[in-house]
C-alpha cells in the first residue's frame, strides 16, 4: 500500500484568536458545548495533515482565485487554509453566521 504524504499544520495567530473568540462566546452559554466544539474544530484541522487537497477552493470575488481551500466544520465554522510545499497554513476560522466581506481587505 502506498504511503500518503503527511503535511505539517501551521495555525496562524489570527486563526487562533478567531477560534478563541468563538469558544469564549459559546462558553458564556454552555462551557461543555464550547469545549466539545473546540475539540471538534481542532480534530478537523489536524485531519488536514492527510490529503488537504480534498477540500475545494474558496471562490469569492474578493479573494485571489485558488489561494485558499475551505473546510466546513459542522455547518457553522469555515476553516480557510493554504497548502504550500509540505505545510498547511490555517489562516482563518470563521463563523458562517457572520458577514466577512472584510477578508479581502
Amino acid at each position: 500500500m502506498a504511503e500518503h504524504k503527511k503535511y505539517k499544520i501551521i495555525v496562524s495567530d489570527r486563526a487562533k484568536r478567531m477560534l478563541g473568540m468563538h469558544i469564549r462566546f459559546m462558553a458564556q452559554v454552555n462551557k461543555e458545548a464550547a469545549m466539545a466544539k473546540k475539540k471538534e474544530i481542532m480534530a478537523a484541522m489536524r485531519s488536514l495533515a492527510q490529503m488537504p487537497q480534498r477540500f475545494p477552493f474558496f471562490d469569492e470575488p474578493y479573494i485571489t482565485p485558488n489561494k485558499y481551500h475551505k473546510m466546513l466544520v459542522e455547518k457553522w465554522y469555515l476553516v480557510l487554509y493554504q497548502i504550500q510545499d509540505n505545510s498547511v497554513y490555517v489562516d482563518y476560522i470563521l463563523d458562517c453566521r457572520k458577514e466577512y466581506g472584510w477578508i479581502g481587505n
